[in-house]
């Protein structure tokens, strides 16, 4: 228990990566706001924990002003102040042809993937200044597709690069509060998200090929050593990926 008086907010905390980030964090002895739009997946959540008394569940829309503002609130009322928020809630499309995309689809994700993940970042900018002692460190899930894209992937790369120059306008504007602001891009960690990528997943020469995962663990390991950091610095952006993935070179 290395963390007793650290507080975190984690989006998309009722399965996947948040998921495994948020039992991390209260396995370190985290106070955790486990945010998410099914209650019931979060309740979960904070069972399995073994920390119940440590997990905050606070249903939460990251698409809606009102609902993120009363997630921060509701933190800083249970827990006294906001020292890491992990900004990971996160959709995308089916794999259709971008000229097949429908406008209701892309507006979909850039709600969570860009405006979501905005709210969220001014929300915490609005605690993490004011509070004593002042300061904190978001870390955004970036992707590897915020560098990267894959093929029919139109909506979810596009928001993904843009939460790469948020990052960095955020890591700009936060100094002068004591505020860190970095990403953190993974790729192919096991969640059900991957699942696909076990059985054969379209790649950009249009074959269908199988792809190494790792344990979705790592990258609750990884936010951990990101928020390990005095706040004097800072991982801009960290990149953590199934080693045989074909993402670098060409394959």
């Amino acid at each position: 228990m290395e963390n007793q008086s650290k507080v975190a907010v984690v989006t998309g905390a009722g399965s996947g990566i948040g998921r495994a980030v948020a039992l991390a964090l209260l396995a370190d002895g985290y106070r955790v706001a486990l945010a998410g739009r099914r209650s019931e997946a979060l309740l979960a959540v904070q069972a399995e924990s073994g920390a119940a008394q440590n997990a905050l569940v606070v249903p939460t829309d990251v698409t809606d002003p009102a609902a993120v503002q009363a997630l921060f609130e509701a933190t800083v009322q249970a827990f006294g102040r906001v020292d890491l928020l992990f900004n990971n809630a996160g959709t995308s499309t089916p794999g259709v042809l971008l000229e097949d995309l429908s406008l209701a689809q892309w507006q979909g994700v850039v709600d969570v993937n860009f405006t979501g993940m905005f709210l969220c970042i001014q929300q915490a900018f609005r605690v993490m200044k004011a509070q004593t002692p002042r300061g904190g460190r978001i870390i955004n899930n970036g992707s590897i597709s915020s560098t990267t894209p894959r093929p029919n992937s139109i909506a979810y790369t596009a928001t993904k690069h843009a939460v790469r120059g948020m990052t960095k306008s955020a890591a700009l504007d936060g100094r002068k509060y004591d505020i860190a602001v970095g990403q953190i891009d993974i790729g192919n960690a096991a969640t059900n998200m991957t699942q696909r990528m076990t059985t054969g997943i379209l790649q950009a020469h249009g074959e269908m090929v199988v792809e190494p995962v790792m344990d979705v663990n790592i990258v609750g390991k990884s936010v951990l050593y990101m928020d390990s950091l005095p706040l004097e610095a800072n991982v801009l952006f960290h990149t953590v990926m199934a080693t045989k993935m074909p993402f670098v070179g060409r394959g």
